[in-house]
């Protein structure tokens, strides 16, 4: 399941080693992605990090919700409009409410998928 690095709360691994490179330092997320974006990654990026579980992030600065349609499974977090960090839960099975919503506090580890504009 890709290039995995753990971290004090929560365990965040990336779908391939290209995008885990891209990923590694500022300068080469400032390549691919601009300085300001870059900053923006990893300010959510360490959001992740030290959230406990995946309920956390409801409390942080910027909008962390999940996605439906044909992305249904995965979630988003805002970076500079219209741009998202993309990313699913990395358990086996996904935790789930009775309801068979996403249980957030169950989830401790997630993949990250993309950065990308999924709105056009």
């Amino acid at each position: 399941m890709g290039t995995r690095k753990k971290f004090a709360a929560l365990d965040l691994s990336f779908a391939s080693k290209y995008l885990a490179r891209r990923f590694a330092t500022r300068k080469a997320l400032a390549k691919t992605y601009g300085d300001e974006q870059a900053q923006r990654i990893i300010r959510r990026l360490d959001d992740l990090i030290a959230a406990p579980d995946l309920a956390a992030m409801r409390a942080t600065p910027g909008r962390c919700h999940e996605l439906v349609g044909d992305r249904a499974g995965t979630l988003a977090l805002d970076l500079k409009h219209p741009y998202r960090l993309i990313f699913a839960p990395a358990h086996a099975p996904i935790p789930r409410r009775p309801d068979g919503g996403l249980d957030w506090a169950a989830v401790t580890a997630v993949q990250i998928l993309a950065v990308e504009d999924y709105h056009g």
